[in-house]
């Protein structure tokens, strides 16, 4: 593809001379985009998408997809910049037992602070619309902690970064100079709120989430912030009612293909191999969380009808059963918090869980036990 998509300047780092890329606005042109090109993937990504939200009614609660889907968004946004941290791990910290990589569930557990804050924003009447000021405090929340102490959270950078590399004289990609970043973040932000373009909502996340990586506005968390991006805009143009989808699972899976097509718009000028990336990318996102839904819900089903023919079964059993799928792993204690209950009472409904096989105590010991629903954790960290 014969398209500009942008111009390099001189910029001085470390005392050596690179060339920085500035984006040019968007949308593409020179040539524009062609509907043909995207017409038929973004239907496919939309019919997707509605089948999604269709089957989020086989569960009591969308609160049960929300909990494991923005968790496992935030998991793997995380995981692709190298985190290790598992599901396991998360889910061990919210219960309350000790964690090993402290400092990696920290970076995740930042990322559902920062995730919930920016949707509360945007469903807020009176809260921020999507801008670099909601992005900002976004990445203050992201890096708030240890690691991101010195890298200037909530703030846009003001020195050269760069990708790749040992130095910004070798790296692969280096980004604008720190001056051109708050104008080329105005461009970006005009062209969200433009309700002139004739592009489905969707390319637009597509070039929005692209020209953001582009950019790199900050120190650190770029990428994980383009990320939530992509989530904030489908919140905002209506594209999934509930954020069920985990986007990140798909760029994680195909991640030097997800590197290779942005660097391919900034090299090339070849917008239209992104676009289909990402087009593609949602069309599988949304099939994956709907078959994981489905079983999820066939998991939940079969084990509340155990659950019910169980002679033992009673109030504080049936209530503990329907707070698993957001509490899979506990305590008695967290138990007897949760059911407002005696410690008794609580043993006594964890034990039927046990006794069905439903949940499964991890310790062996006989004081300071803890629960799993297992076969959920499992389902969930496929």
């Amino acid at each position: 593809m014969n398209r500009d998509t942008g111009t390099y300047v001189i910029s001085t780092t470390l005392s050596e001379p690179v060339r920085a890329f500035v984006p040019h606005p968007l949308p593409p042109a020179r040539p524009a985009l062609a509907p043909d090109l995207y017409a038929d993937l973004n239907r496919q990504a939309e019919l997707a998408l509605a089948r999604l939200a269709g089957v989020s009614g086989l569960v009591p609660s969308v609160d049960w997809l929300l909990y494991s889907a923005i968790r496992k968004e935030a998991l793997l946004t995380s995981q692709i910049e190298g985190t290790q941290a598992t599901l396991t791990d998360l889910l061990d910290e919210e219960a309350g037992f000790k964690v090993s990589n402290t400092d990696d569930v920290e970076e995740v557990t930042n990322y559902l602070r920062a995730f919930r804050w920016v949707q509360e924003q945007l469903r807020d009447p009176q809260g921020l619309p999507i801008s670099v000021r909601l992005l900002c405090e976004a990445h203050r929340l992201l890096l708030d902690g240890a690691r991101g102490a010195g890298k200037q959270p909530g703030e846009l950078r003001r020195s050269q970064n760069w990708i790749g590399g040992t130095r910004p004289g070798n790296a692969a990609f280096v980004p604008p100079p720190p001056e051109h970043v708050p104008a080329l973040l105005a461009d970006m932000e005009r062209f969200i709120h433009d309700v002139g373009t004739e592009l489905p909502p969707m390319v637009r996340v597509a070039l929005i989430h692209a020209q953001f990586e582009t950019i790199h506005p900050f120190l650190d968390g770029n990428g994980r912030i383009g990320r939530l991006l992509i989530a904030a805009l489908f919140e905002h143009w209506g594209l999934l009612a509930e954020p069920l989808m985990y986007l990140s699972g798909y760029l994680k899976q195909h991640q030097a293909e997800y590197y290779r097509r942005l660097s391919a718009i900034r090299t090339e000028g070849d917008w239209e191999t992104w676009v289909t990336f990402f087009l593609e990318g949602v069309a599988v996102a949304a099939g994956d969380a709907e078959r994981n839904i489905i079983e999820v819900a066939s998991l939940v089903a079969a084990d509340r009808k155990r659950l019910l023919q169980s002679p033992k079964a009673g109030p504080a059993s049936y209530r503990l059963f329907e707070m698993l799928p957001m509490m899979p792993r506990f305590t008695i204690e967290r138990v007897r918090q949760q059911l407002d209950t005696s410690f008794p009472t609580a043993t006594a409904a964890v034990k039927v869980l046990e006794d069905l096989g439903i949940v499964a105590e991890m310790t062996g010991q006989k004081k300071n036990r803890s629960y799993s629903y297992q076969a959920y954790v499992e389902l969930l960290s496929r």
